[in-house]
């Protein structure tokens, strides 16, 4: 969401406005770039606990938490507060960091926004710098953090919640419309790359190929098999929490498969998905469940009476659809578990070898089109539980996986951008190759730990995911 002091206030209208907002995110190949955000969820270190601290404990915001944690980053040098009714929720990036940002998700789970950078190298290298930049100030306030995809021990009740006014609104809304969706707020982390767009075409073949495949990236990158301490049945239990989180929202939106999508159909989407807020005077206003169609066409609807709906409310309402690959300015993938830093720069590394050179995504789009859009839709609820074991088509999701993961090294090398040492990009890609053929997910890795050395102590599993 855009800072209040930076929304653009102008009146909407037309539809077509609306769908300028998008548009404007087209850009020449060279500009194209990669953005990565991850998150990862606090916790206590065991040296650290006090008989009010217990070790493999949430951090509360304060005192001694994640607010502490924020002033200690900011002190660090080149960020600047974001804040929320005085209370500081964010860091926005300056000088070194300029164009990321750190922000907080509901439960305090800690998220790096990476800045739009050109290459992989870069991003590998804004991936070390920002853990070696945590790890000092974490561990002065006895804090770890692990980057897993649904939380291995915790219940709701043990965990905070944060003084961020959205997530308020959010918290009240979420199970009006979902079984999973406080989980979601509170028990979940993902990692996810942002990727750019050329024009109106090019967007809507990126939005199909990824749109598909997010259901074998979740397969790939699944990294949640515990709940409350135990095995939970499923690889990707923040997968499995995202198919009853809020449907009007999230998953995989029909219009996107369709020969004719483009940014008006998107827009049109995202107008009957139910608001949750506007921003006036720098504060939040729960609209939650009021449609942005009607608000456009001047229905008197409570809670909107006497406001006019402005670009930056259609900007922010944008923040608040959850599809598997949103669309804003730049396409986000957003179908993965968080994991260890290098599963999440192979997603990086995957996604942008499969839209980033014309001649993989021709071969990802001839992979796509062996398949009905409706068989993708069945998967994404197919995968959380089996992974890569789920049948598909005459194999199973690995031998898709293998494919898409091969195209994409193909784009790599031919985007042909090296580091120091001179090596190209697809060093990236080192993790899914031995997946493919035939290695453990993380999640399974996680699942013999547990039957193995750690005799069914899932706490030990934030130790070992540490970053």
């Amino acid at each position: 969401m855009s800072n209040p002091a930076d929304q653009d206030g102008r009146p909407v209208t037309s539809t077509k406005e609306l769908v300028d907002v998008l548009a404007s995110g087209c850009k020449p190949r060279d500009a194209w770039r990669i953005g990565t955000e991850h998150e990862k969820f606090g916790f206590v270190r065991p040296e650290a606990a006090t008989a009010t601290r217990a070790a493999f404990s949430a951090p509360p915001y304060a005192p001694e938490g994640i607010e502490a944690l924020l002033r200690a980053t900011e002190a660090q040098g080149d960020w600047s507060p974001i804040t929320d009714n005085g209370a500081i929720i964010g860091l926005k990036g300056q000088g070194a960091h300029r164009g990321g940002a750190i922000s907080l998700e509901p439960a305090g789970q800690f998220e790096l926004s990476g800045a739009p950078l050109t290459s992989l190298h870069e991003t590998a290298e804004e991936f070390a710098r920002h853990f070696s930049d945590l790890r000092g100030p974490a561990r002065a306030l006895g804090l770890g953090f692990a980057p897993l995809g649904f939380h291995p021990l915790a219940t709701r009740a043990e965990l905070p919640w944060m003084p961020k006014s959205r997530y308020a609104i959010m918290r009240n809304y979420m199970p009006k419309v979902g079984s999973f969706g406080l989980d979601m707020m509170q028990r979940t982390c993902t990692v996810q790359v942002n990727l750019d767009f050329s024009s109106e075409s090019d967007m809507a073949r990126k939005m199909k190929v990824s749109l598909a495949l997010q259901p074998v990236a979740t397969a790939l990158f699944a990294n949640s098999p515990f709940y409350e301490g135990r095995p939970n049945g499923w690889l990707s239990n923040r997968a499995r929490v995202w198919t009853d989180t809020d449907n009007a929202r999230s998953g995989m939106p029909e219009i996107c498969f369709r020969d004719d999508f483009g940014f008006s159909a998107y827009v049109e989407w995202a107008l009957d998905v139910p608001m949750y807020f506007i921003v006036r005077d720098g504060k939040m206003i729960d609209v939650a469940g009021r449609s942005f169609r009607a608000w456009l066409a001047g229905d008197r609807q409570d809670g909107l009476d006497g406001y006019t709906p402005t670009i930056g409310d259609f900007e922010d309402h944008l923040t608040t659809v959850f599809p598997d690959v949103r669309l804003k300015t730049f396409l986000e993938m957003r179908g993965a578990d968080a994991g260890s830093p290098d599963m999440m720069l192979a997603q990086s590394a995957l996604w942008t070898g499969l839209l980033y050179d014309d001649a993989a995504l021709t071969a990802a789009e001839a992979l796509v089109r062996e398949h009905d859009p409706e068989s993708y839709r069945t998967l994404r609820g197919d995968v959380p539980a089996r992974g890569l074991a789920t049948p598909f088509g005459t194999g199973t999701v690995r031998d898709v996986a293998a494919r898409m993961i091969a195209i994409a090294a193909d784009g790599l090398r031919a985007r042909n951008l090296r580091d120091g040492d001179g090596r190209d990009e697809t060093i990236y890609l080192a993790p899914l190759f031995a997946i493919a053929a035939g290695g453990p997910t993380q999640a399974e890795h996680w699942l013999a730990r547990y039957e193995g050395p750690w005799a069914g102590d899932t706490s030990r599993i934030l130790g070992e995911a540490e970053v």
